[in-house]
């Protein structure tokens, strides 16, 4: 069944929602988050304060909101994997497309813009403190879709999200460093395979309702 496209109505939303996230950023990388209220980048983005609220719950939505296009992302792999496929299989593939297209949630992506973004948001308390929630129900999404007794599920859950965390900030930490993205990539595979290979020596040992098997 086809996606009907979006309509002007939403693509104008959509477009208001990036310009108000764009202001911002910008301006907490210029000048610094704490330096900068909510109705500074509501009026630089030349709309209200009550309608950047409209858009955003909190000043910290406004630079959180990327990671929200990726809380149920694996919970989606795993729910899209091809027949046949274990979740972990497929979160393995994903993870490996993601360092191949140096996606920045990999930790392997030295974009200027891209890092200057990771310096702002791991340098802000209060927005590391948000962050956690969004790690929260990511592990929670993912949970669900692995299926199975929730309790173990949840264990398989923390375990995945922490190998691949763990995974992004050691390819982060060496390009912090100076390394390249393309100079470490070789290493950031042979890594991702030795953690997902942790995974599934426990998760199966572990875990049922088809996580490695």
């Amino acid at each position: 069944m086809t996606t009907p496209p979006p309509s002007l109505r939403e693509l104008k939303k959509r477009r208001t929602r990036e310009t108000l996230s764009e202001t911002a950023v910008r301006l907490f990388m210029e000048r610094g988050y704490d330096q900068v209220s909510v109705a500074e980048v509501a009026a630089a983005a030349e709309v209200s304060k009550p309608t950047l609220f409209r858009y955003f719950a909190s000043k910290e939505d406004l630079v959180l909101h990327r990671f929200a296009d990726h809380e149920d992302e694996a919970a989606r792999v795993v729910a899209g994997r091809a027949a046949g496929e274990s979740a972990l299989e497929a979160l393995r593939r994903h993870f490996l497309a993601g360092l191949e297209r140096r996606d920045p949630v990999t930790g392997l992506c030295d974009h200027p813009a891209v890092l200057a973004y990771q310096r702002l948001l791991y340098g802000t308390p209060a927005l590391v403190a948000r962050l956690y929630g969004y790690q929260e129900r990511s592990e929670k999404a993912l949970a669900a879709a692995l299926g199975g007794p929730e309790f173990e599920a949840r264990l398989a859950a923390g375990q995945i999200v922490a190998v691949q965390r763990v995974l992004a900030q050691e390819n982060g930490r060496r390009i912090a460093a100076g390394e390249s993205a393309d100079a470490i990539a070789a290493d950031a595979v042979r890594a991702a395979g030795l953690g997902f290979g942790q995974l599934a020596r426990g998760l199966g040992e572990t875990v049922t309702g088809g996580v490695t098997e």
